[in-house]
């Protein structure tokens, strides 16, 4: 079949309009185990979020290897959190009869809601930080860049599921879609095509992640305040990509779908947080460890509880030896 020009042909041999196609392939298998692109740019998302966070944190004074201590807590808190709303915000994709509901646990699939993710990951990322001595604004400051480009590298994993698409378009940079896949919409004829929210939520977060850094060279956006901007940008951007998503959420209040109301609550706390944190806190911040901690009563806490293991050892071990050496009790045997 002759193909037109501004036509393309995708792996089912379907006609599309120009555009960008989706790969015909979500994993690739290694030996006998399947190795899914969606988990693969998760995690690499959080390597260099946690790469980037704890130099930036060390650099304003955090020890060496805090912040992956803290994001022993995050990360799995927040794929748990993640999870959980996007199964609770998507009920008939999991609960209808003969529904498998060992797949609610299949992350690797795709559904991984950043909104959960932030809210539980960062109620836990609290729980690490306390534990560190560090105070969690200033972790947040350091993360908040860090976030935005893990989560554009996420997005990869969208577009490999051949997910995360807005509504039908004839823009020349439309996203194709299998017609014979489960996520294309019902009732749209074969060769639509679809904006591409993946790509404009990655282009945006990078260059969010840009702004954060180039407003630190002018403002001093600690206490807090990297956060308030992070929350402001990433906030507004979903908002509007939410506004404009092909996506099955089912919880709507007062009908606007959750996911934008949230967007626009995350946008309004950042700006919040900003105001109150520069009234707060126009001093500098000089240090990112709680009062009256430090590198330095870290690392003694540490050593404290190294010390104290060692002693309890020493007397079990001398308890032991006491009760089978009767010169150690000092009841010396008695003599010929």
């Amino acid at each position: 079949m002759a193909v037109g020009k501004g036509e393309s042909l995708n792996g089912s041999g379907l006609m599309f309009t120009a555009g960008i196609p989706s790969p015909s392939i979500n994993s690739v298998y290694l030996g006998g185990f399947e190795l899914r692109f969606y988990a693969l740019f998760i995690i690499l998302g959080i390597a260099i979020a946690t790469w980037l966070a704890s130099r930036r944190l060390e650099r304003r004074g955090g020890a060496r290897g805090v912040v992956v201590d803290i994001a022993l807590w995050a990360v799995p808190f927040g794929i748990a959190g993640g999870r959980s709303y996007h199964v609770i915000t998507h009920p008939n994709d999991y609960f209808y009869p003969g529904a498998d509901l060992w797949r609610v646990l299949y992350v690797w699939e795709g559904g991984l809601a950043i909104f959960g993710a932030v809210l539980v990951g960062g109620a836990a990322a609290m729980i690490g930080c306390r534990i560190a001595g560090i105070r969690f604004l200033s972790f947040a400051d350091a993360l908040a860049p860090a976030m935005l480009i893990a989560q554009a590298v996420g997005r990869l994993g969208n577009y490999f599921n051949q997910e995360l698409y807005g509504l039908p378009t004839t823009l020349p940079w439309g996203l194709q879609i299998d017609p014979q896949s489960a996520a294309f919409p019902e009732g749209l004829p074969s060769g639509t095509i679809f904006h591409p929210l993946f790509l404009y939520e990655m282009l945006w977060n990078l260059a969010g992640a840009a702004t954060i850094l180039l407003l630190e060279r002018r403002y001093d956006l600690r206490w807090g305040r990297a956060l308030g901007v992070y929350l402001l940008i990433y906030g507004t951007g979903r908002a509007w990509f939410e506004s404009i998503r092909i996506d099955p959420t089912e919880l709507e209040i007062w009908g606007v779908k959750i996911n934008v109301l949230t967007a626009l609550v995350l946008a309004i706390a950042g700006v919040v947080l900003v105001v109150v944190q520069a009234a707060r806190h126009p001093e500098p911040e000089l240090s990112v460890y709680r009062q009256g901690r430090s590198p330095k009563t870290a690392s003694s806490d540490q050593e404290s509880g190294r010390t104290l293991g060692s002693e309890r050892q020493s007397h079990r071990s001398t308890f032991v030896a006491s009760d089978s050496d009767p010169r150690v009790a000092g009841d010396n045997p008695p003599g010929p």
